[in-house]
């Protein structure tokens, strides 16, 4: 695990921020920033195919001045199972209209219980900073299907993370798993974001992206972002490998 450097004052109130370097957790992060928390970022390196997001996740933390950036090495290609992390076909040009079988469909890109991970690693870490908030940009609106973003899944984890820590136990500390985007369109999160200064040029959110990381603009996450910016009246300003209809869709 590799860690940058502290950057805030230490008075401020620790959070514990979930963070990919794609669109939804660089909002989130910006949200936990706004409300003054000293953000540790927490990023893993899982085995995924579009490693590029590691390197934007270092750009994003270092440009927001978080407390501290940790870089966790795990490997989920020991299980497969995933269109990211196995030799797996990553589907494009899927249709997602709400309507459509594809889109209540659990897509290959699920990671078998990769949030469920992501978050003890979070949980761990929130209990040595001691910080009462984790935040996850998970959404249960415009998404790919995945179970573990459902509301839910989040309230159990919640229940079970206060149980199963002494922190929990002895009332020290009552871990909070912060949402804050759970119900929002893909536009709405890139209103919030503009709105709280948010550069979405350093992110990334494609599935399958080019030898140079240009996204595809073709896989379920690109046409859930370039949509998201379409009706958020924005141009996304990532590089695309082939002009994409804005209405095709955008990212995670």
């Amino acid at each position: 695990m590799t860690a940058s450097s502290p950057a805030q004052p230490k008075s401020a109130s620790p959070a514990v921020v979930l963070l990919s370097g794609g669109l939804d957790s660089t909002t989130v992060l910006a949200i936990a920033r706004s409300e003054g928390f000293a953000v540790h970022a927490l990023t893993f390196r899982y085995g995924q195919r579009h490693s590029g997001e590691i390197d934007a996740a270092k750009r994003i933390a270092r440009s927001a001045g978080v407390a501290r950036h940790h870089v966790v090495e795990i490997d989920l290609t020991l299980f497969g199972g995933s269109a990211l992390t196995a030799d797996i076909p990553v589907p494009k040009d899927r249709d997602l209209t709400p309507s459509s079988r594809s889109a209540k469909e659990i897509p290959v890109t699920y990671v078998p219980a990769r949030n469920t991970i992501f978050l003890s690693y979070a949980l761990a870490l929130a209990e040595v900073v001691e910080a009462s908030n984790v935040f996850i940009g998970v959404n249960a609106l415009d998404y790919s299907g995945y179970p573990d973003c459902r509301p839910e899944y989040i309230q159990a984890f919640e229940r079970m993370a206060n149980l199963a820590t002494r922190a929990g136990v002895e009332g020290r500390t009552r871990v909070v798993i912060r949402t804050p985007l759970i119900s929002l369109s893909k536009a709405a999160i890139i209103k919030l974001g503009a709105s709280l200064g948010v550069d979405y040029s350093p992110t990334t959110s494609c599935y399958d992206p080019g030898p140079g990381g240009e996204a595809c603009g073709r896989c379920d996450a690109c046409q859930l972002r370039l949509k998201g910016f379409s009706e958020a009246g924005f141009e996304d300003p990532i590089s695309y490998a082939t002009a994409r209809s804005a209405t095709g869709g955008g990212a995670r």
